[in-house]
């Protein structure tokens, strides 16, 4: 069996799918609420050692179908690197459908047009973005400093190429104090790109990793306060409100970290949505437990 280089993450739709380590870590591992790879150091992975695995997975799983490749930054990689590695899965797997990966902020920038299409015809047609915010104020604030005219390029060129985009905000990264401009420049950068997916989290913080946030937080933007789960649901209220995409982008907010699970089709749902939401906001103990609409 093929051994992890651990810890391992994977968005939640890839639940079923082979995970082929292409890198360990993430090339950039500085956005200061993130500790996912803090402990790991960025490497590509060799060649044949990712090809080894390909031919064992497919012995174990002749006809897997889906293939996720981590850890949290292979689109950093040579598009010559990543392109052999699919033509090995293509090879291996007769039925394969989809590849998927992590996209960070700054790697779709680097890829050319062409590159970017010849990764799409090799089954490359999912990636996972973290936009966080379209505030490049908090963005900086957070050590995430890429302008957000920088997201919507890569972004809209990634997705004129042919690639899905699922992209990531985060519930009350600004806190009290920068909530307005958050959301604000959030709903202006998505009404900017061409993406398929959104997705909403509440920021939650890991072991020491709080400290660290406000300390890098308060240096740029002045004090930190958390917002309560109430405030958290407007904030969703107002982004939804905001959002009117080019194109229909299908609306999640089911991840762990959410006060309540909301899935639609924006801008098609975007009342249903807010009434549910006022609905929560009007009537439940936002300190009960976690609940969900069908």
């Amino acid at each position: 069996m093929i051994e992890y280089n651990m810890p391992l993450y994977r968005p939640p739709a890839e639940a079923n799918s082979f995970i082929l380590q292409v890198t360990l870590g993430c090339s950039y591992n500085k956005c200061s609420f993130c500790t996912m790879y803090e402990n790991k150091e960025y490497k590509v992975r060799k060649l044949e050692d990712i090809l080894d695995e390909i031919e064992v997975m497919a012995r174990l799983k002749p006809d897997t179908k889906r293939v996720f490749l981590a850890d949290g930054d292979v689109l950093n990689v040579d598009a010559v690197h990543i392109l052999k590695i699919l033509d090995a899965l293509l090879l291996n797997f007769p039925k394969l459908q989809r590849v998927s990966a992590y996209a960070s902020a700054f790697n779709l920038v680097k890829k050319t047009n062409e590159e970017l299409i010849l990764l799409k015809e090799k089954k490359l047609s999912l990636v996972y973005y973290g936009i966080e915010s379209g505030d490049f104020e908090l963005l900086k604030a957070i050590d995430k400093s890429i302008k957000p005219t920088k997201m919507i390029e890569g972004l809209n060129k990634a997705s004129d190429a042919g690639l899905k985009i699922s992209a990531m905000v985060i519930l009350g990264l600004g806190g009290k104090s920068r909530s307005k401009e958050h959301i604000n420049n959030t709903a202006a950068l998505i009404n900017a790109c061409k993406i398929s997916y959104l997705s909403t989290l509440e920021l939650g913080f890991e072991k020491n990793r709080k400290d660290l946030f406000y300390k890098r937080f308060e240096k740029k933007l002045g004090e930190f306060t958390f917002l309560t789960q109430e405030e958290m649901l407007k904030e969703q209220v107002l982004l939804i409100s905001l959002i009117n995409p080019s194109k229909a982008v299908i609306f999640r907010s089911n991840h762990a970290s959410n006060t309540f699970a909301l899935k639609g089709v924006l801008p098609k749902d975007k009342l249903r949505l807010i009434d549910e939401l006022n609905f929560v906001l009007k009537n439940y103990d936002l300190s009960s437990t976690k609940m969900s609409f069908e």
